[in-house]
């Protein structure tokens, strides 16, 4: 959307993006007979739609690996930018740092035609080091801490599994030739369904089997550290700065972060969709007070930075009736989520002394609940979709207290880190898991602020 705005307003009609998608064809399917184009379908007062054409070719990685790694070595090629979720990056959520023990990176490493985001990332640059090494530019558009920072360690880590007569000239390659900006991406974006088609088909008068559904929101931080042209985003309403940190953090705190507590505590109750969940007595009030209360205490905001309006306003998009964005999906990949957006407010907060962050406490207790128990508080069965699924499994086997259940679960170190390990923590969480499992969440939080 950014780069569109970018070309239309600038008259830079030279940019086009090569769209890769990693574990299906689904998005192929749809796009490849609409030769790319797609709408963005906006909900909010009004519903309007937008057709998007900056897409000109796309490729599926699966099958396509050796014309992926010639994409991104071509020369041509200044920008590869990736949105790929958290779990894709098999990374330790909590050193950040490249899980090597992972056998898909493994056989990446060891010379397979690359299937993984980061073994397709470095086998691409390292043909683009041989073939000449024009600079590139790594824009990472994923919830992670200091995203771009992090990407360049698991690229580094990656490269280190090399022999050393690749792993040297690629390694002084990166230093030199490659960057990799942060930014904060802030746009909530439902999984689409067939409605939302029928909708922007009505509006376009044509079907589009490739519409995307978003608030009218959106936001894009970069951080302005690029090493070679770009499109003219900032002209399209991207703000380029040199500190992403303090808008990335206040995304993840607040924004995450509420999320994953309506999520846990939504599915829970038995809702389907944030909106509906919003509207329930107490549910707001609880969030609001999360926000106010326990997260902003603990951000570096950014210079005229209004957290009070920007809470305000988040409060307004998460109650948005246009927007179908069903608390199933924000509850994926929760130990993935976690770290960033809850258990960081709760160890800083945790180390400032004070009130004790019992909001942010109740939510993490919820996704406790949601994958030990694995139903609802009306005893309809959940979907626990998670990478650590197995190891939630084995460890919460013949755990039926909640003391029990938060003993096994926080000592899973690549979520809790050594925060499993303080007495306040757990003593807080065990309180909070007895009161959802005897009182049901949303009698919690009404609880909570009352």
């Amino acid at each position: 959307m950014y780069t569109q705005g970018a070309m239309i307003s600038s008259g830079e009609q030279h940019w086009a993006i090569c769209g890769v998608t990693q574990r299906s064809r689904n998005v192929l399917d749809a796009l490849e007979p609409q030769d790319g184009l797609y709408g963005v379908l906006s909900r909010g007062q009004d519903t309007s739609v937008e057709v998007m054409a900056p897409l000109r070719e796309l490729l599926f990685a699966r099958t396509q690996a050796t014309e992926l790694l010639d994409r991104i070595a071509t020369a041509s090629t200044h920008v590869v930018s990736l949105t790929v979720t958290e779990k894709a990056y098999r990374h330790d959520p909590i050193s950040g740092r490249l899980n090597v023990d992972d056998a898909e990176i493994r056989a990446d490493a060891a010379g397979r035609p690359p299937l993984t985001v980061v073994g397709q990332l470095v086998r691409g640059l390292q043909l683009r080091q041989q073939r000449g090494g024009e600079p590139v530019t790594v824009v990472c558009c994923d919830n992670l801490t200091h995203n771009g920072a992090t990407l360049r360690q698991l690229v580094d880590d990656f490269a280190a599994m090399l022999p050393t007569v690749e792993r040297a000239p690629l390694t002084t390659w990166i230093a030199d030739s490659a960057r990799f900006p942060s930014t904060m991406v802030d746009r909530i974006v439902p999984a689409t369904t067939e409605a939302d088609r029928a909708d922007a088909g009505e509006l376009l008068q044509f079907d589009d089997l490739g519409t995307v559904v978003a608030e009218p929101f959106s936001q894009w931080v970069v951080e302005d550290d690029f090493g070679t042209p770009r499109p003219a985003w900032e002209r399209a309403g991207a703000i380029f700065t040199a500190d992403v940190g303090p808008y990335e953090t206040a995304k993840l705190r607040l924004v995450n972060g509420s999320q994953s507590a309506l999520a846990y505590l939504g599915v829970l109750a038995g809702y389907e969709h944030v909106a509906q969940f919003m509207a329930v007595e107490g549910v707001a009030t609880y969030l609001e007070a999360m926000m106010d209360d326990e997260a902003a205490l603990t951000l570096p905001l950014p210079d005229g930075f209004d957290v009070a309006a920007y809470i305000g306003q988040l409060m307004e998009r998460f109650a948005n009736p246009g927007l179908r964005h069903r608390l199933a999906q924000i509850a994926m990949d929760g130990s993935q989520k976690l770290p960033p957006r809850l258990l960081a407010t709760i160890r800083d907060r945790l180390l400032a002394g004070g009130p004790q962050p019992r909001l942010s406490m109740l939510a993490v207790a919820a996704w406790m609940r949601y994958v030990s128990a694995r139903v609802d508080d009306s005893g309809r069965p959940v979907d626990v979709d998670d990478p650590l699924g197995a190891v939630f499994a084995a460890r919460l086997a013949g755990a039926s207290t909640p003391a029990a259940i938060v003993d096994r679960l926080v000592g899973i170190r690549v979520i809790f880190g050594d925060l499993g390990e303080d007495p306040q923590f757990r003593r807080l969480l065990t309180l909070a898991l007895a009161d959802l499992t005897k009182s049901g969440a949303l009698a919690c939080v009404r609880d909570a602020v009352t």
